[in-house]
């Protein structure tokens, strides 16, 4: 029955937000969202303290305008996401603006795979179907949750945008050897790294404090010689930017575990530079730094397993463990 539901939601969601104005559509949305950010629940608490980390200058109001700023873009993702499928070439192009594709083109051009990290900020599937409308399709991995028709939902939706997305279990694929197959090919592979949800990534600082972070990224790169480009991404206005930030490159010196470390402490410290420009559309509404994580989970010994959602973002993959990540 619950299931069936989260299935019913998300069809409606999908039916009947492609046919309303937009304006409609957006106000819908808003009030959605300041509805949430009223009633102050657990994500909305958890939003806020992520913020106070990345604003530690914001006094209680400013926390609350960022909250509830943060709030409507999380739910403007949403409302886009079920739109897309109607949203022209044209219109794609018009409402997103990406700084720095030139680098990523040219290692493309020249046989050379690329992988684009990204933290969840602004809109992901959008930034997607703006890059494979350009002529580059790419790779992404995603979870296989329940209920399996939503799944199957949700790739049949990115696929239509020009993505290839290899399901994480019971697809009969190596999901690690894929990846680095299309990155020795010369292709792209875009997967989001700011959360690890395998309690095996790597730690790293971030707005002066521990976390941790995919390893996958950092070492599919320096496992296929694929180029690792950050990417930040945020709303300005109607629009939506993202900046392709130059190549992260592999210390000379080091063993590999310590190569992939100082990679992903790089790549960290470029997200931290955009999501401090633009706080209100980062959308972690989880726990995300070690201090704030169960005592069982900081130590290793395993937790009692969530409730499993759809999450529709490109996916993160660790080494040699898959981990996925959405909203």
């Amino acid at each position: 029955m619950k299931d069936r539901l989260v299935y019913s939601a998300y069809a409606l969601g999908w039916t009947a937000l492609k046919h309303l104005p937009e304006p409609a559509a957006r106000g819908l949305f808003d009030r959605i969202a300041d509805y949430a950010w009223r009633k102050r629940g657990k994500r909305v608490l958890q939003l806020e303290a992520n913020l106070r980390r990345v604003c530690p200058e914001a006094d209680g109001a400013r926390l609350r305008e960022l909250s509830r700023a943060g709030m409507r873009s999380y739910m403007r993702y949403w409302m886009e996401s079920f739109r897309l499928p109607v949203w022209s070439r044209e219109r794609i192009a018009r409402d997103v603006q990406v700084e720095g594709f030139e680098q990523l083109r040219a290692t493309l051009d020249s046989g050379r795979g690329a992988v684009i990290a990204l933290p969840h900020s602004g809109n992901w599937d959008l930034a997607g179907a703006w890059v494979a409308s350009e002529g580059y399709p790419f790779t992404t991995v995603a979870e296989r949750l329940k209920p399996e028709r939503l799944f199957d939902r949700f790739v049949a939706f990115r696929e239509s945008l020009g993505m290839e997305v290899l399901a994480l279990t019971g697809g009969g694929v190596n999901v690690i050897g894929t990846l680095a197959r299309r990155l020795r090919e010369g292709r792209m592979v875009c997967l989001v790294g700011d959360r690890d949800l395998s309690e095996a990534g790597i730690e790293v600082s971030f707005f002066g404090e521990a976390t941790r972070m995919p390893a996958g990224p950092a070492a599919l790169c320096q496992r296929t010689g694929a180029a690792l480009m950050p990417v930040t991404l945020w709303y300005d206005g109607p629009v939506l930017r993202a900046r392709i930030h130059p190549e992260v490159v592999p210390p000379a010196e080091g063993d590999r575990k310590a190569k992939t470390q100082a990679m992903v402490q790089a790549m960290a410290d470029v997200w931290a530079e955009g999501i401090r420009e633009h706080p209100e559309d980062w959308h972690m509404l989880q726990r995300f730094w070690l201090a704030d994580l169960p005592v069982r989970e900081t130590v290793g010994v395993p937790a009692a397993q969530p409730s499993k959602v759809v999450r529709p973002a490109a996916e993160q993959v660790g080494e040699p463990a898959v981990e996925a990540s959405g909203p």
